[in-house]
Formats: structure tokens, sequence, C-alpha cells
């Protein structure tokens, strides 16, 4: 190959690289309107811990082994827990703590609403009471718990069991449906 040849040869390749990488350009746009057609999340993240803070404090934190974010859906964005959860909410300057824990989440950006599924335990550390349940649901906007499902609430004074059940998310001010229950009387 002569010299001149070479040089075009070189420039015909240089051009069609050149090409091919400026054919190749998706906008963000585009790539989220494919995931959330074929229903792929538009991330994954393993062992995922976040640690939410307030004005240099930390309200909570929030450990699970997979996230699936699927914010790119128009309709209901969400992210999804499939191998569980475990948040812990720091209240009254820390001095006060709930722990959610579960085998499965599906959190809902729009409407802040989050179902725990599977092995749901609420364990709240200033009074001990405890909740056991299979399924609940939690709506961030108003920090409140309910559920259909059965359930059993544990407190130093109390045993409730039963199928339904509201309450505050530190589990104060509860509503028990169809309940069965036993209480420690103090005599005096």
């Amino acid at each position: 190959m002569n010299f001149s040849s070479n040089k075009k040869y070189k420039s015909i390749v240089t051009i069609s690289l050149v090409a091919m990488f400026f054919s190749c350009t998706n906008t963000s746009n585009k790539v989220n309107e494919f995931l959330s057609t074929k229903n792929l999340p538009v991330g994954v993240t393993k062992e995922f811990a976040h640690i939410y803070r307030d004005s240099g404090r930390t309200t909570s934190k929030l450990f699970s082994p997979l996230l699936k974010d699927y914010s790119n859906r128009v309709e209901h964005p969400y992210n999804e827990f499939p191998e569980g959860l475990k948040l812990i909410s720091f209240d009254n300057n820390g001095k006060d703590s709930t722990t959610i824990i579960a085998d499965y989440s599906i959190s809902y950006s729009k409407t802040l609403i989050t179902e725990l599924k599977g092995n749901v335990v609420i364990t709240n550390h200033t009074d001990n009471s405890i909740l056991y349940t299979d399924q609940l649901f939690w709506d961030q906007n108003t920090d409140y718990f309910f559920s259909e499902k059965k359930f059993r609430l544990i407190s130093p004074d109390n045993d409730i069991k039963g199928i339904g059940f509201e309450s505050k998310k530190d589990l104060s001010k509860f509503l028990a449906k169809k309940q069965s229950s036993e209480h420690l009387l103090k005599e005096e």
C-alpha cells in the first residue's frame, strides 16, 4: 500500500468510527421508556444501605440485600425490595426508635404507600411493643399502619391477636379489629 492509499484508508476508518459513535447515542428518556416497556428496573442495588439525615441528625436507616428502582414508570413509579428490608426510625432526637422488618416490600413514590409482606415485625423500642403480621400497609404521609390480615401485638401488659389492625407508626393509639386478648391486671 502506498502512502496516499494508506492515508485514504485511515480517513475512511476514522470517519466510519466517528459516524458509528454519533449514531449510537440515546437520550435518557428513550432508555427509560425502553426499560419501562420491558418492565425492567432503571437501577439495581445490592447490599443497599441508606442513612436519612435532617438538619444534621440521623432520622432513619434503611438496609436491604436488594433494591430494584422502577422510578422510570410513568404511571406508578416504585422501589421494590424483593429480598426484604430493615428500617430503623429515630424520633425525639434519637431517644425513641421503631424498627420495621419484612421479607418483601414495595414502595410507591407518588402515593408514598408502602406494602410490607412476609414475616412483618414492627418493634417500638421505647415501650417494648412488637407487632407481628404477614402483610401491612404504611402510609408515609400520615405515618399510619393498616392491615386486614392476622396480627399479634405484644406489649409488657397485653397480648392482642386478631384480624385487621390500624395504628400510628410507633404502635400507639391502635385499633384492633376481630380481636382476642390477654391483659395483665395489677391488684391493689
